[in-house]
């Protein structure tokens, strides 16, 4: 939660990416401590990033993720979903499967094949 409040802090001052990167880059090592030192090595303004990190607003964002995840059928990371169906096998025969049948749903709509 603390990880994904302060991305969303350092959204405010354009660095959601790379601070998002940073975190996946040290998810062995997260604590306080390192998410203090994300913000500093970002050169992140520490007094909007401290009230950022306690507004409402984005727990409530963050919050509505977790609701919406859950009630999509995810149950960790990564999910990936194609056309809205979750794929469960997520080997490269399975996304081309997938893929595949999509496709061929779009081609006979279209009423004719798409390759």
């Amino acid at each position: 939660m603390k990880a994904s409040t302060a991305a969303l802090a350092a959204e405010s001052q354009g660095k959601f990416w790379k601070f998002h990167d940073l975190l996946f880059k040290n998810y062995n090592k997260l604590n306080d401590q390192k998410i203090r030192e994300i913000a500093l090595e970002l050169g992140l303004d520490q007094t909007e990033f401290k009230i950022k990190m306690k507004d409402p607003k984005i727990t409530a964002i963050i919050r509505q993720d977790v609701r919406d995840g859950a009630q999509a059928g995810v149950r960790g990371t990564p999910t990936i979903f194609i056309n809205g169906r979750r794929l469960n096998d997520r080997s490269l025969k399975g996304f081309k499967a997938a893929i595949d049948k999509e496709l061929k749903k779009l081609s006979k709509k279209a009423g004719k094949p798409i390759s």
